[in-house]
């Protein structure tokens, strides 16, 4: 045996090899060693080798997805080997025959397609990247789903399409695995290298050409040399860990660079489209819009939000489709209860053409269908927007699977086939046989005995069973002759004769013990076959089926975004090709969302306009601390980006010209791994930005220099501003505490000043979080320190020091070093005295109040003059 594991693992050194023993997966030696710690079980041994203890642990059947899910996160690769025959075959061979094992699959991050391994609502991409000379081109697929897409990308938008995808693994040739190590590590990515051979475009056509079934991919479309590439050593590395399997994939699509819009890593990270900056999914935009009741319908709104849309026919389809649901009320209602009762139908085929299916998966797809059909009966009555009547014409056409899966399967089926029971009674003559002896055994055997001693005329007559004899019948001896007479003899046959008894059987009694005793094996047997009899009919439509779980994905997120609308009070955006963007009331639907959960303020909303025909539109916003600058700019990018995947936006109105490009550089962090300090992070993103937007980019850039010196910053930004007004002409928000900026204003053509309005009372700051034309005198930086809770002392300190700095400015520009030595030094020798709250007028007016005695009219005229007072 040991020989045997030794032999397979050295054709899978690469990976932990799970390797079947009867009820369990043991591993041995180095795997044995890596896998009880990652998995924190126990580590044993057994036997040896080279006159050492080998190292073994396992871990059950039943339990081994959950195990292979943690090995699969924390960065390994399992080969399954499995037994290929029962032991009782092996031993035919010989007694000491080692049961014949291969490896079946090889389980890796991007090929995992058993629910317990993914997650629901999430797509899980394997994704391949391939250079054929100056070409570079993506192609991803979710065999869990069967999508199969191809892009052609240019180096620079390596990146930002692996960060739109967010694959589990990427496939590289060698050669390429070393380019791609830092895009990969920093997102995330398990990036596997394969033989060059693999990435040879003219053996990957003829091989894409034979797993589709065509004579030419121009069935598909036209694919460069590249995109070729790509596409075959994605399918071939799907037969390497698949062992043959080819999954049920759909034929590719190809995608074109301008289709959609351009996002990077980073503004992805910064704006929390699906993952929040903690990492989880609460608290990013995907968890606070998603209403989905299907695990594809909401596959299908984080692939919208990663991809917003850049064709304005496709947008219009989309809002058209969300608008006809949020004005049919009930229709909508409606289909979301026939959605919550369809199941994954997506990926109960993708299991069925993987082998790895169960009675489950036909039910599942046999009710998913079924819902199909309620969905289209309440749609025929009604004039349908494109995007829906398409969506309605690929939900029909399945009345006979449906009857056939109907009539075949019980309600509930088990999970396994080899659990046996999921075949409905009355569907197959033979199973009802089986299954009745196998369960009635011993009443088919009363009405044989019923039969037999009415044929002889002997009352007496039994039929018994024992371990030697197995059924037989049995008579006293006086009865024995007529049993044995003419025309008696030939029906019965004499088996035994003891002291008081006789004992026979009949060929029909034989043959029923026989069937008897193998019913329950039987039963299964016929079932399996059944099985795949049910499976082979879903697989011959498979393309059918597919269209459908296309088509319910769709129905169900343009009536979750019609719901949201509703809901959330939002607007249907204007989308054209102009260079507008104006937005009014608009607002963030995060921290809107956050507000009322906390049953806190309402949220301000705020008007933008960055509309511009020609060149540079630029808010150039300044304000305080904690007032809701950075609020303010991630709001317009999410209103633009929920305007283009087709969906209403958190505003009273919004005129969105459509952006090519979203960039985002608010908030950093260091990168310590690769030796980059915060504000090296915050250059490298702004370069990124300045040196990639075009002029129908939306650009929100927040406090550019803080990191450094304040006459290096205040230059960076300076630089920066002119640059994006001049060089990009994009639509930005420049966001700043360089109060010298504001003067650019005036200067720059498309450059405008706002401000985020506070008011000052008693030494404090209340923040409005209104947005303003004009510019802030002052950043209020000490009074948010001591909101902040800064010791009093030190606070105080602040404000001499920012007088000092403030006059000295004033009257000369002192520089802050002649301060240090003409400002005494701060003493701490004795703790300062807490600070008095200063009597407040408006506290006075009140305390004088008595409400109970009021008339309307004093009440009245109270307001006015706390209004009065509170200026």
């Amino acid at each position: 045996m040991m020989a045997q594991y030794l032999e397979i693992k050295e054709a899978h050194a690469d990976a932990l090899l799970f390797y079947r023993m009867g009820d369990f997966y043991e591993m041995f030696f180095d795997d044995a060693v890596a896998a009880a710690e990652a998995l924190d079980i126990a580590l044993t041994k057994r036997g040896k080798h080279n006159d050492a203890d080998i190292p073994m642990c396992g871990v059950p059947i039943h339990a081994a997805e959950g195990y292979l899910l943690t090995l699969i996160r924390k960065g390994f690769r399992v080969a399954v080997c499995e037994q290929m025959e029962s032991p009782a075959e092996a031993k035919k061979r010989g007694y000491k025959a080692v049961v014949k094992r291969d490896v079946v699959r090889l389980v890796t991050p991007g090929t995992l397609t058993e629910d317990a391994l993914l997650e629901a609502r999430r797509h899980n991409f394997l994704t391949s990247y391939a250079q054929v000379r100056d070409a570079v081109a993506l192609a991803w697929a979710d065999i869990s789903t069967g999508a199969f897409h191809v892009m052609p990308v240019t180096p620079s938008r390596i990146s930002p399409e692996l960060a739109r995808l967010a694959p589990s693994e990427l496939i590289v040739s060698e050669q390429a695995e070393r380019d791609l190590a830092e895009v990969t590590s920093d997102l995330g990515i398990a990036m596997t290298p394969i033989a060059r051979s693999s990435f040879d475009s003219t053996a990957a056509e003829a091989r894409l050409c034979e797993v589709f079934s065509v004579s030419t991919l121009e069935a598909f479309g036209y694919f460069k040399r590249a995109e070729i590439a790509a596409m075959g050593a994605l399918v071939t590395y799907l037969e390497i860990t698949q062992k043959g399997k080819i999954p049920l994939l759909q034929p590719p699509v190809r995608e074109a660079e301008d289709r959609v819009v351009q996002i990077d890593a980073a503004t992805r990270r910064n704006l929390e489209l699906t993952h929040a900056l903690s990492g989880g999914r609460a608290g990013s935009l995907l968890s606070v819009i998603d209403r989905t009741v299907t695990p594809g319908g909401a596959r299908l709104l984080e692939q919208r939000l990663s991809s917003p849309s850049r064709q304005l026919d496709v947008i219009h389809d989309r809002l058209a489709a969300v608008e006809f649901a949020a004005e049919q009320v009930q229709i909508c209602e409606d289909l979301r209860a026939a959605l919550r009762k369809a199941p994954d139908l997506d990926r109960a085929l993708s299991r069925l053409a993987l082998d790895r299916g169960g009675p489950r998966d036909l039910a599942a797809i046999r009710n998913a269908l079924t819902q199909a059909g309620v969905i289209r009966e309440r749609l025929n009555a009604v004039a349908l927007p494109p995007l829906i009547d398409r969506a309605a014409a690929d939900l029909t056409g399945h009345d006979d699977l449906i009857d056939l899966l109907d009539q075949a399967l019980i309600a509930d089926p088990p999970l396994l086939a080899r659990d046996g029971g999921f075949i409905a009674q009355g569907y197959d003559e033979e199973l009802d046989e089986a299954r009745q002896l196998r369960d009635e055994g011993r009443s088919v055997i009363a009405g044989l005995q019923q039969q037999y001693a009415d044929h002889t005329e002997i009352a007496s007559l039994k039929i018994k069973h024992n371990n030697v004899l197995g059924y037989f019948i049995e008579t006293t001896a006086t009865h024995a002759d007529k049993m044995m007479s003419q025309p008696l003899s030939g029906t019965y046959i004499h088996r035994q004769t003891t002291a008081n008894q006789v004992r026979f059987t009949t060929v029909e009694l034989s043959e029923m013990e026989t069937k008897i005793l193998n019913a329950g094996n039987r039963a299964l047997e016929i079932e399996k076959r059944l099985y795949e009899r049910l499976k082979g009919a879903i697989l011959n439509v498979s393309a059918d089926v597919a269209s459908t779980a296309r088509a319910l994905a769709e129905l169900d997120l343009t009536c979750a975004l019609a719901d949201l609308a509703r809901a959330e009070d939002w607007t249907k955006p204007q989308i054209d090709q102009s260079r507008a963007f104006a937005v009014d009331g608009g607002r963030h639907p995060v921290v809107e969302h956050a507000l009322r959960t906390a049953g806190g303020a309402p949220f301000i909303a705020n008007d933008c306009d960055l509309t511009a025909e020609d060149g540079a539109a630029i808010w150039l916003l300044t304000g305080p601390n904690m007032a809701g600058k950075s609020t303010f700019l991630r709001q317009n990018a999410l209103i633009a980006i929920l305007a283009q995947i087709g969906s209403y936006v958190p505003a009273t109105r919004a005129h969105i010209g459509v952006i090519s490009q979203l960039f985002s550089r608010v908030g950093a962090s260091d990168d310590l791994a690769r030796g980059r300090s915060t504000f090296m992070v915050e250059m490298v993103e702004t370069a990124a930005i300045l040196n990639q937007a075009d002029d129908r980019a939306l650009v929100i850039l927040d406090e550019i220099g803080r990191g450094t010196a304040t006459y290096d910053g205040l230059s960076i930004a300076w630089a920066t501003l002119e640059h994006l007004q001049a060089s990009n002409r994009s639509r930005a928000l420049f966001a700043t505490h360089y109060h010298e900026l504001t003067a650019l204003a005036g200067k720059l053509e498309g450059v405008d000043n706002a401000t985020v309005a506070v008011k000052e009372w008693d030494g404090e700051v209340i923040f409005l979080h209104e947005v303003r034309k004009g510019a802030a005198d002052r950043s209020y930086g000490v009074q948010v320190a001591q909101l902040a809770g800064l010791p009093a002392s030190v606070v105080d300190r602040a404000r001499v020091v920012l007088e000092a700095l403030e006059k000295g400015d004033r009257e000369g520009g002192t520089k802050p070093k002649a301060l240090v030595d003409d400002l005494p030094l701060f003493s701490a020798v004795a703790a300062p005295a807490p600070a008095v709250a200063k009597p407040s007028p408006l506290q006075d007016m009140m305390d004088a109040v008595h409400p109970d005695e009021l008339t309307p009219r004093e009440a009245l005229e109270l307001i006015y003059r706390l209004k009065e007072a509170a200026k």
